[in-house]
């Protein structure tokens, strides 16, 4: 919570969790985001639910993020992971004046392109 002259400011963990979902959705390589492992396997989440494959840790000024993805088949894991941080951690200090100590990714599973077309498909 952070205080100005006309009183404090608290940012829901919820505007945390889309800001850093929209943010990682819009990255190459991400096919979208997993609820996490559940029965031993991934859940797809639409763009709906973004901030559901999303957790925070909400201090008074600073957060730290962990994120879980599923990726195309065929990106590059550390160099998709690396962007995530990078736009993450730029958007939420942007948007919100937190400073983001940290952002994990979680790969949770990789779509071959005919399941991702399948995905979109049930999506929309």
């Amino acid at each position: 919570m952070a205080s100005t002259a006309n009183g404090a400011i608290k940012i829901a963990d919820e505007v945390i969790k889309t800001i850093a979902g929209m943010a990682t959705v819009d990255i190459a390589g991400v096919a979208g985001m997993s609820g996490g492992l559940a029965g031993g396997f991934a859940e797809m989440l639409g763009r709906k639910n973004i901030s559901k494959g999303i957790k925070v840790t909400v201090g008074e000024k600073e957060t730290a993020i962990d994120i879980f993805v599923i990726l195309e088949y065929g990106a590059r894991v550390p160099e998709v992971a690396a962007n995530i941080q990078d736009r993450v951690k730029e958007s939420v200090e942007r948007m919100t004046g937190l400073n983001v100590v940290e952002v994990n990714i979680n790969v949770q599973g990789v779509v071959f392109p005919t399941e991702s077309k399948e995905l979109e498909r049930k999506v929309k």
